[in-house]
């Protein structure tokens, strides 16, 4: 597994992620970063996505997959933040397989924080911001 992630998520994978070739389908590798991201989040800097000031939109996401993986594996999700803007944030996730640590997808979502009435941007606000300096990679 890669060192340059700086955060870590054990993911098991269920039964019902399998599809019809027998490993994990390609879109829920997507929703396991998204899951991840949103985790960590409302766990470390305490967002709260029903309540908050702000919210996150997802204007952007890219997935590369690497090799497969299925159930029961576990994946081990990496996050780390590439970029980390005025109001906007480049998250980075790499998915490897516990069983042999082999890669199976890189991928990133970009998040933009928005007022929750007015949808325009606004600059990401403290803890948050704090939490995610931590994330920012050299």
């Amino acid at each position: 597994m890669n060192s340059d992630y700086l955060h870590w998520q054990s993911i098991p994978t269920r039964w019902k992620d399998n599809d019809v070739y027998g490993h994990v389908n390609n879109a829920v590798h997507y929703s396991l970063m998204d899951t991840a991201i949103n985790e960590w989040m409302i766990t470390v800097p305490g967002f709260d996505p029903l309540e908050s000031d702000q919210i996150a939109l997802c204007v952007e996401s890219h997935c590369v997959y690497k090799a497969e993986v299925s159930f029961p594996d576990t994946i081990e999700l990496g996050l780390r933040v590439g970029k980390l803007g005025r109001s906007s944030v480049r998250w980075e996730a790499g998915l490897y397989r516990r069983s042999d640590g082999g890669l199976i997808a890189e991928g990133y979502f970009v998040h933009v924080f928005v007022g929750r009435t007015d949808r325009r941007p606004s600059e990401i606000v403290d803890p948050i911001r704090a939490e995610m300096q931590k994330l920012v990679i050299a």
